[in-house]
């Protein structure tokens, strides 16, 4: 094979990848399984698509190498393929994020003008929850955070928090963490806790890139 084959080739194989995601209801699609894995079924519902339609991108994302499936019965199950996948979608924001002024102008919309305070870093969130010195608060669904969530996590879902954020130590700091950089959930859990006068603020990223930068989880 010559030198030129073999470039050929190889971006041919990098194009499958980038096709797989240029669509937006595959990206939707990898955040949800990358939570945990979940039935087309689920998926379907979650992402406002029809079975045949979600279990038809799905099999796109299979064939890329960026999910994978097992079969339960007459169900068919999917979840994120691994880590890398996770750093990839994580990398294509950022990009997304640094070079189109319209990705950036929603970010300023819905998080940056709700939450200018900085974000604290998966590090130091780690260290201070073993120290005690904060709450962690998972702002997920349940089902979401029982496939997986950060050590010593509490899970109280947005709809959820006004009721139950009474038991919360007033002198505490609560950091919320969701899924992932751009989830709004946590954005709306901090936003109400400072309503009700608790010091908040939200990891840097989320469940995702947390668990695929090797850091402890609990199931």
């Amino acid at each position: 094979m010559s030198t030129d084959d073999f470039k050929q080739q190889m971006h041919a194989q990098l194009a499958r990848v980038g096709k797989a995601l240029a669509n937006g209801n595959r990206l939707e699609l990898l955040d949800y399984v990358a939570q945990g894995p979940r039935s087309v079924e689920e998926l379907a519902a979650v992402t406002r698509l029809s079975v045949a339609n979600a279990s038809k991108h799905l099999q796109e994302l299979r064939r890329a190498g960026l999910v994978r499936a097992r079969k339960e019965g007459l169900r068919v199950y999917y979840e994120v393929a691994g880590a890398d996948v996770v750093d990839l979608i994580a990398a294509l924001g950022l990009v997304a994020e640094t070079r189109l002024a319209e990705m950036a102008h929603l970010v300023r919309t819905y998080i940056t003008a709700r939450d200018d305070l900085e974000t604290i870093p998966a590090a130091e969130l780690l260290r201070r929850s073993k120290q005690g010195l904060v709450t962690v608060l998972d702002v997920r669904p349940a089902k979401e955070f029982a496939a997986g969530h950060l050590p010593g996590a509490i899970n109280i879902p947005v709809e959820e928090l006004s009721k139950r954020m009474k038991n919360f130590p007033k002198g505490r700091e609560v950091i919320a963490y969701c899924r992932g950089t751009y989830c709004l959930l946590s954005v709306d859990a901090v936003a109400l806790l400072r309503k009700k006068g608790y010091k908040a603020r939200r990891l840097e990223e989320g469940f995702p890139e947390w668990k695929a930068s090797g850091l402890p989880v609990e199931a």
